[in-house]
């Protein structure tokens, strides 16, 4: 495995002992979970997926209503990106932590189901998915499948079965509710949890990014491993700015007492 200076082993090191004593831990995933599998964090300068369009203009619930075919202008090649993706290290280092008992729950902000590909079974999409759409008209709910491929592949915008009016994705937009049952199963798990580790996300977006103070209030302990800095960081008992499927796959090498190269 690739060494890191000593202070970021030191850092893993802490994090080892924290999971090692714990039972109920969740995991709370970002886009930067899934950038090293190739989908762009469309938040970041380099990424252009904001770079091109205004967010709010093509991808809030309002837009979409009024001017869905930018909406899927938008999200298109976000989802060739996704159809094209495995899962990368990261994401076998928390399904396997869940395999093991330590974690009991992963909430994501990522909508390519990555996760459950990688094996993590107890997944929370908290911003949705593309596995499903729902039409805006009779609200007729069809699985992806055909569709998202036609979409992705000709640029065809689907339509509903029943009353022919345009299906929706079903994930969050802006101005959008998140699941209501999804939402607080993610808040019990985060309230009951003994460990949280935030994996790729920056924390800027709410109510997620609030996640991690529930945690905190009822006394258990917090890993983030994200690039950049979030707002919580002095509040954690471990902080890692580097690549995630670089070290939560250490991470979980150590816990699980496997010898490293």
């Amino acid at each position: 495995m690739t060494e890191f200076p000593e202070a970021t082993l030191r850092d893993i090191q802490c994090a080892v002992d924290i999971l090692k004593t714990s039972n109920n831990g969740v995991v709370l995933s970002g886009a930067g979970h899934s950038t090293p599998s190739g989908i762009p964090d469309f938040r970041s300068t380099d990424s252009g997926l904001w770079e091109r369009y205004d967010p709010f203009e093509v991808a809030s619930l309002t837009a979409f209503r009024y001017r869905p075919e930018k909406f899927f202008e938008w999200i298109r090649p976000l989802a060739l990106e996704m159809q094209g993706a495995e899962p990368n290290a990261a994401h076998v280092a928390v399904a396997r932590l869940e395999e093991a008992g330590i974690v009991k729950t992963v909430i994501t902000q990522n909508i390519d189901r990555l996760h459950q590909r990688a094996g993590s079974k107890n997944v929370l999409e908290v911003h949705g998915s593309m596995e499903s759409l729902t039409c805006i008209g009779c609200y007729t709910q069809v699985p992806a499948d055909t569709y998202v491929e036609r979409f992705v592949r000709e640029g065809e915008i689907p339509h509903c079965p029943v009353c022919g009016d345009i299906l929706k994705p079903d994930v969050v937009l802006f101005g959008e509710q998140l699941p209501v049952k999804t939402w607080l199963k993610a808040q019990k798990a985060s309230r009951n949890c003994d460990v949280m580790i935030v994996a790729g996300s920056s924390l800027e977006v709410l109510p997620v990014a609030g996640l991690p103070m529930r945690a905190l209030e009822n006394g258990a302990h917090l890993i983030i491993v994200n690039h950049s800095e979030t707002y919580i960081d002095v509040r954690a008992d471990v902080v890692i700015h580097e690549d995630v499927a670089r070290v939560l796959p250490r991470i979980v090498a150590e816990v699980l007492g496997e010898r490293r190269d």
